[in-house]
C-alpha cells in the first residue's frame, strides 16, 4: 500500500436546497400549472385513474420515489389496484390495461424520453386510435407536468418517510 495521503479535500455533504421552498412563487406557477393540467384532463375526458397512471409511469421513468410515494397513494385512492400499480413498469407484458391506457401510457414515455423519435411516432400512432386530439394534449401536458415535479423532488431529494402500518 502507498503512504501517499491526497490532496483534494473532500466537503462536507450538505444537504440539499428544497427549490420549491426556497423559489415559494415558481413553485406555486408550477402547482397551478398542474391545477390546470389535471382540469383540462378531467374536461378531456380522462378520469383520474388514467392520470395517476400517467404521473406513476413518469415518475418511475425518472426514478423519483417522493413522486411515487405520493401517486401510488392517490391512484389507490381514484380507485386503481395493487395488481395494477405493481405490474406498471411491464404494462405493455399485460393485458390489465384498456387501450387508452396504454396509448396514454405509450405517449407519456415518448413525452419523458423524447430523444426516440421513432417511440414518439410510434406513440402517436397508436394515440390517434383511441385518444382525441384533446386527450392527446392532455395526456402531455400530465406528463410535462410531472416531469417537471420530479426535477423538483429528484434534484431537491424531498424524503419519503415510512406511513405506520394500519
Amino acid at each position: 500500500m502507498s503512504d501517499v495521503t491526497s490532496d483534494v479535500t473532500v466537503a462536507p455533504v450538505r444537504r440539499r436546497v428544497f427549490v420549491d421552498k426556497q423559489s415559494p412563487k415558481a413553485y406555486r406557477a408550477l402547482v397551478a400549472t398542474a391545477e390546470s393540467v389535471r382540469a383540462g384532463a378531467e374536461e378531456a375526458g380522462l378520469d383520474r385513474k388514467l392520470v395517476e397512471l400517467v404521473n406513476l409511469r413518469v415518475s418511475q421513468i425518472n426514478g423519483c420515489a417522493y413522486c411515487l410515494n405520493v401517486h401510488t397513494r392517490a391512484a389507490l385512492q381514484a380507485g386503481d389496484t395493487a395488481q395494477r400499480l405493481g405490474t406498471l413498469p411491464a404494462w405493455r407484458d399485460t393485458e390489465l390495461f384498456t387501450p387508452q391506457e396504454r396509448a396514454a401510457l405509450a405517449l407519456a414515455e415518448a413525452t419523458t424520453t423524447p430523444a426516440d423519435a421513432a417511440a414518439q411516432e410510434d406513440a402517436y400512432s397508436a394515440a390517434r386510435q383511441v385518444l382525441t386530439d384533446e386527450q392527446i394534449s392532455a395526456v402531455i401536458w400530465v406528463a410535462i407536468a410531472i416531469n417537471a415535479f420530479n426535477r423538483v423532488s429528484i434534484l431537491s431529494k424531498h424524503p419519503v418517510r415510512p406511513i405506520p402500518a394500519q
